[in-house]
């Protein structure tokens, strides 16, 4: 193990043992296997890290207090922890990051238990105070994106056609195209809306977040009886055979990519590098990316591609001579 694991996996045992004692107290008890559920962990882990607390001795009430604490039974008790028992306080950055997750969840269609949701957020502002204000700056997007919901939602309820201006950015270009909508879903935490693109004659999805303009047409949708909408249970990727397969080496900067992008294979290089391996039916967005990338990574395979790529970066380099 490195040294950087180590540091990463004490910091990471730190956290969670000092969140586990307020969640056990604030509960009386609590069995072994939902706490392990709880806390993303193993009963292995759960005990290992119940023993230590064993060893924590605090200084209130008496100069020496060790907290008392039982898992016999398979039940958790924690006894003697006052100092520690209220629940860590959210820091600035990760209550913001609370509040944009939890209004972006707001904007998902048919959600049940609304009002409760709204209740929270607004509890949450209230107490967040700077986070608040922090995730405001982001607000005004959220409540773009809403309105293209609820337009959307009106254009289905009411069976029109729309024309969107949609950034494709496999291609980093807007395109302009007529939709008839079919349905809005949520896939991987994104929203979509599913419909039939007369620019490609079939069906497509379109993020949300990549509808730059909407514009409702006083025409009516006649979506073609062909026209099926998508599985999505398995993801959104779908590879097609003739898709050219890409091999990229990415340094610690440029491991975004594997996150972004739907990757065949991931293989840790050490260091914090990566090997990444994807499939596409276009390699021109790859030329782009890897332009983009510089010396954050490269594409090792195919040799073809490698070589357009480096005779791209000369071309461009021209430029500036």
């Amino acid at each position: 193990m490195t040294a950087k694991t180590a540091a990463t996996t004490s910091t990471g045992r730190l956290a969670r043992l000092l969140a586990l004692v307020p969640y056990v107290v604030n509960r009386d008890s609590v069995a072994l296997e939902e706490a392990a559920e709880a806390f993303g962990i193993t009963q292995k882990q759960l005990i290992d890290d119940l023993n230590l607390l064993w060893c924590v001795e605090l200084r209130a009430p008496d100069p020496y207090c060790p907290i008392d604490l039982s898992y016999e039974g398979g039940e958790i008790t924690v006894t003697e922890a006052e100092s520690i028992a209220r629940p860590l306080r959210l820091k600035v950055d990760e209550a913001s990051a609370l509040l944009v997750a939890l209004r972006m969840l707001a904007g998902i269609p048919d959600l049940q238990d609304r009002d409760a949701l709204s209740r929270v957020i607004a509890k949450l502002e209230s107490a967040a105070g700077a986070a608040a204000q922090a995730a405001g700056k982001v607000a005004v997007e959220v409540d773009a994106r809403g309105d293209t919901l609820r337009r959307l939602r009106e254009a289905i309820g009411d069976g029109r056609r729309v024309h969107l201006s949609y950034y494709v950015p496999a291609r980093d270009e807007n395109t302009e195209r007529d939709v008839d909508p079919m349905r809005l879903l949520v896939v991987e935490g994104n929203t979509y809306l599913e419909g039939w693109c007369r620019r490609a004659e079939a069906v497509r999805l379109f993020r949300l977040d990549r509808i730059t303009a909407l514009r409702r047409l006083d025409v009516p949708a006649q979506v073609p009886a062909e026209a099926e909408p998508r599985d999505v249970d398995a993801g959104l990727f779908r590879p097609s055979p003739g898709d050219t397969p890409v091999t990229l080496e990415l340094t610690p900067q440029g491991r975004w990519v594997a996150d972004y992008y739907p990757c065949d294979e991931v293989t840790e290089l050490g260091e914090g590098r990566l090997r990444i391996t994807l499939r596409t039916p276009d390699t021109r967005w790859i030329r782009g990316l890897a332009l983009r990338l510089g010396d954050q990574g490269r594409v090792v395979a195919p040799a073809d591609l490698a070589d357009d790529i480096r005779a791209d970066a000369a071309r461009a380099l021209k430029l500036y001579f």
